[in-house]
């Protein structure tokens, strides 16, 4: 059996105005994997071709262990997806839903679904047409989690969320984790979600993984130090530093690979250390998407 709840190798897929270009993915099982990209990067795209709605053009694609889209039949009986456009039948019940899903799926969990009616504040026996936006999430993932998937594939969940509602869903995502065997692929623009409850991240920019590493190690490698520079110094390039920025006698140079030496390297040339500075996520995602922009314009 893989290791991997999650594998996708060397896979591509290109329309007229977009390409999907050699994505490399591993997600371990029993573990949360934040995908996060801008607007229009490649991330529904990638979770379609792993859920075999869509055929790459290349590539290797495996889900649970199973080929896709060969065995996505068998597949999709351990996969739970949810996506911010999911519609359900407005005139219908919630709890309608629920009967509907427990008609198809044995392992649907009645108990867990009636502790997710009172922890998500529902009521089973209201029409869906009279929920609001968060409320028909929170009901969406309802029924997605009571069915006890395998593998959660979360596509922008929390879009256009209040905060408590934000709160209150990740929170049950985290509790969801507390089965080792279950797996989660949360994609999402908002670094602030995937950070609170990730294990690895991977950052896709213009149909391109450019970054995926685990999260802990991502926030220990990544520094910004700032700098006072003196008139008429210039500073060594120093492997590691993705991004050096002055203005004037002042100074921010981005590591991505941060390491004690870099302060004594600046400082042996002159400059002064002001600060070493942690970044989060989001800071983390924007050099690095800043930084592999350049790279391909270079």
């Amino acid at each position: 059996m893989s290791d991997f709840a999650i594998e996708l190798r060397g896979v591509g897929k290109k329309y007229p105005w977009f390409t999907l270009d050699n994505i490399h993915l591993e997600l371990p099982h029993g573990q949360i994997m934040g995908l996060i990209g801008p607007n229009g990067a490649g991330k529904s795209t990638t979770i379609r071709i792993l859920l075999g709605l869509v055929q790459q053009d290349h590539g290797e694609v495996r889900v649970l262990g199973r080929r896709m889209p060969e065995e996505q039949v068998a597949a999709k009986w351990d996969i739970g997806f949810a996506s911010e456009d999911m519609r359900l039948y407005e005139g219908m019940t919630l709890e309608w839903h629920m009967n509907f899903i427990r008609s198809i799926y044995p392992g649907w969990d009645a108990t867990y679904a009636q502790l997710l009616l009172k922890r998500f504040g529902l009521r089973a026996e209201q029409k869906i047409k009279g929920l609001s936006h968060g409320q028909r999430v929170k009901a969406t993932l309802l029924l997605v989690l009571a069915r006890r998937p395998r593998l959660l594939v979360l596509d922008e969940p929390t879009t256009g969320l209040d905060p408590v509602a934000r709160h209150e869903i990740l929170r049950e995502l985290t509790a969801v984790m507390n089965d080792d065997g279950r797996s989660v692929l949360f994609s999402s623009h908002n670094t602030q979600d995937v950070e609170q409850i990730s294990d690895q991240i991977a950052f896709i920019d213009r149909g391109r993984i450019i970054d995926c590493m685990d999260k802990e190690a991502y926030l220990d490698r990544w520094r910004r130090l700032r700098l006072e520079v003196p008139a008429g110094t210039t500073l060594p390039d120093l492997p590691g530093i993705i991004q050096f920025r002055q203005n004037g006698r002042l100074a921010v140079a981005t590591a991505n690979a941060f390491a004690p030496g870099m302060a004594n390297a600046y400082e042996s040339q002159g400059a002064r250390v002001q600060s070493i500075d942690t970044m989060t996520l989001e800071e983390i995602f924007i050099a690095n998407v800043e930084h592999s922009r350049e790279e391909v314009g270079a």
